[in-house]
């Protein structure tokens, strides 16, 4: 058996990660990796990941809905204009992540993503200016390369760049799980079934521009 790779009852191979709950399974199959060039939901993934931060993303995937509620569909250009009202109000909101500094971050990079847009015509056209060049990748992902793969070079370049334009909770770890999650890199591990389809999905991509 390949390491890290899992037959589940159904018969499909996949990442281990994926079996550990049935909420991670339907993220790993359907989610996971899948290039995504929506600015809400990018900027809703790199929020969340910040929210992560000390905690398993299978507690903030199982908030995810309430996250959406609570920080309007993670509409940037609505979250910038919250408030120290609104911060209150979150901060009693027993369906997410209560944490000041975390929600402040958040309504904080709103208004950073709002000028990330202006600047390059869409949040995706600037994250997508940090995919790797398939040559900076490895030629085959197992359990051991991706595991020695916490943070990379394009990762570490997006999340300084973040923090430049006066972003917060964007450090190289976050921003690179933002980066598999939202198809910048395939991540999948070889032997795994969407592996494949996400590699198809990446190859007709046509990705943003400024």
């Amino acid at each position: 058996m390949t390491r890290g790779i899992v037959t589940g009852e159904d018969g499909q191979q996949r990442c281990w990660w994926a079996v550990q709950a049935a909420d991670y399974a339907e993220y790993h199959d359907h989610e996971w990796g899948m290039p995504v060039t929506d600015d809400q939901r990018l900027f809703e993934k790199i929020c969340l990941e910040g929210f992560q931060s000390g905690l398993s993303w299978l507690t903030i995937l199982r908030k995810r809905e309430n996250f959406r509620r609570a920080f309007r569909d993670f509409d940037f250009t609505k979250v910038a204009r919250f408030n120290s009202r609104s911060v209150t109000r979150l901060l009693g909101d027993a369906g997410i992540v209560r944490h000041r500094g975390k929600i402040e971050a958040t309504i904080n990079n709103a208004k950073r993503a709002v000028e990330l847009a202006d600047e390059f015509g869409s949040l995706a056209a600037y994250c997508w200016s940090f995919e790797p060049k398939p040559r900076q990748r490895p030629s085959r992902m197992g359990y051991a390369t991706l595991m020695s793969m916490s943070r990379t070079a394009e990762s570490t370049a997006l999340s300084d760049d973040l923090k430049r334009h006066g972003w917060r909770f964007v450090g190289p770890t976050t921003v690179y799980a933002f980066m598999q999650a939202m198809g910048l890199v395939n991540d999948h591990l070889h032997g795994c079934a969407a592996r494949q389809r996400v590699a198809d999905a990446r190859r007709a991509l046509v990705r943003p521009t400024a």
